[in-house]
């Protein structure tokens, strides 16, 4: 029997103290991040040989304002050091689990990015540290993200030598119905719940989204901010990925005729200046009069292969349900046909990453016995391009997982209702 350890420490920083406790075999532990008194919640999580950065947001109780921390670790994710706060404004996160804080790593760089009001709607804005997390830069707009009405459902990624060593943000902009005298035009959900006829007395939903807009910009400001297409479904999260050559990869859920929701992506082969024609992922056909408010995650393996998971409406017999799809391209100009993961309950918030030995590990929370837990799955591809999926149950009571590769494991962290609270869990598997 492998020794078993239990290790309990508490660590201060400047603003707040957390409590860390770390159980589990000497390749596989489980441990738990949070600001005490306070309800933690909807994490992000970056890696980089053994640097493992989770951030998140931590609420003040009854609905009270929330601020963004991080905690890292340099061991793989067995430990992680003392949470530090990243916005510099009190309570000035907007987030939630599709659009939580994201945090990206570059070389010892560390840069999170959050959604906040604005005058006019809400904006983005990035905080870095250049302390290994210890402290954090008072927080700078996101290029481009500052504009009248609402925007949000962002992600970030950091870039490789051969773009630059950039970090680029992605995100879902809606300035274009902003109404002209500044002030913010209907909710998203009022705008993205149209569909059908003019007859029917609704507007036209493909005709609407073409004024909600995907935008890209690197956050030093070198690759101006632009949009790269109209026609996104406004409430799901977005993806990005860069890989190794520089190229950048970002994926949606798009609105196609016939008030269809389903996943595009594109690529862009000049450090994200311009982007090719928009690909459809695959042919769901989900038609659906809003929005699904649960996007697709991408990411990119060594040997330059894009993998790509989303959630999609299917039929069970004759009930409709939620599944969660693999696939993969090699090239970014077509993907492989879809292949349905093996999830129990209905399926939520699938993300992925790329083992260090190139295994694409999947992530995702789902419904049993009337409650959500987190579910891993590692992908194997057979010769004939068959995926098989080795499924793995984390944890009861949980949501939004994040998942990372570092150190030769497999870190993933998520949200874990306690009683009278959250906490964010965080669990490191071998792939051994």
């Amino acid at each position: 029997m492998s020794k078993r350890l239990l290790l309990v420490f508490a660590v201060c920083g400047a603003v707040a103290c957390g409590l860390f406790v770390a159980v589990g075999a000497a390749s596989n532990t489980s441990l738990a991040l949070g600001v005490p008194n306070r309800s933690n919640a909807t994490p992000s999580i970056a890696a980089g040989g053994n640097t493992v950065v989770v951030a998140w947001s931590a609420t003040l109780p009854n609905g009270g304002a929330a601020d963004v921390f991080a905690a890292v670790s340099r061991d793989g994710g067995r430990t992680f050091g003392a949470p530090a706060r990243v916005n510099d404004v009190d309570g000035d996160a907007r987030v939630n689990g599709e659009q939580p804080p994201r945090v990206a790593l570059r070389g010892s760089a560390i840069t999170v990015v959050w959604t906040t009001k604005g005058v006019n709607g809400t904006r983005l804005v990035q905080a870095s540290s250049a302390d290994g997390g210890r402290t954090f830069m008072k927080a700078q707009p996101v290029p481009g993200a500052d504009a009248a009405g609402n925007r949000g459902w962002q992600n970030i990624a950091a870039g490789t030598a051969a773009a630059a060593g950039r970090t680029f943000a992605v995100w879902l902009d809606h300035r274009e119905l902003a109404q002209q005298d500044g002030q913010v035009a209907a909710s998203h959900h009022e705008h993205m719940t149209t569909a059908g006829s003019a007859a029917a007395g609704k507007p036209d939903g493909v005709a609407m989204a073409q004024k909600s807009k995907l935008y890209i910009a690197s956050l030093d400001g070198a690759v101006a901010p632009h949009a790269i297409t109209g026609g996104v479904c406004y409430c799901c999260k977005t993806a990005i990925a860069i890989g190794a050559d520089g190229a950048v990869y970002t994926a949606w859920r798009h609105v196609y005729p016939g008030n269809i929701r389903d996943i595009a992506f594109t690529a862009s082969r000049d450090g994200g200046r311009t982007f090719a024609p928009p690909v459809r992922v695959s042919e769901d056909k989900w038609v659906l009069e809003g929005c699904p408010d649960d996007g697709p995650a991408i990411a990119v393996s060594g040997d330059g292969r894009i993998h790509i998971v989303w959630p999609t409406l299917v039929k069970d017999g004759e009930e409709d349900t939620i599944a969660l799809f693999y696939s993969v391209s090699r090239d970014g100009k077509a993907f492989a046909p879809r292949q349905r993961i093996p999830t129990e309950g209905m399926p939520h918030h699938p993300q992925i990453t790329i083992g260090s030995d190139g295994t694409p590990v999947l992530a995702w929370d789902e419904s049993a016995s009337g409650m959500r837990r987190a579910a891993i799955a590692r992908v194997s591809i057979d010769g004939a391009g068959v995926s098989r999926f080795a499924r793995v149950v984390l944890g009861d009571r949980a949501v939004y997982p994040v998942i990372a590769a570092a150190g030769g494991a497999t870190v993933v962290a998520w949200t874990a209702s306690e009683p009278g609270s959250s906490l964010i869990r965080v669990e490191r598997r071998s792939e051994r």
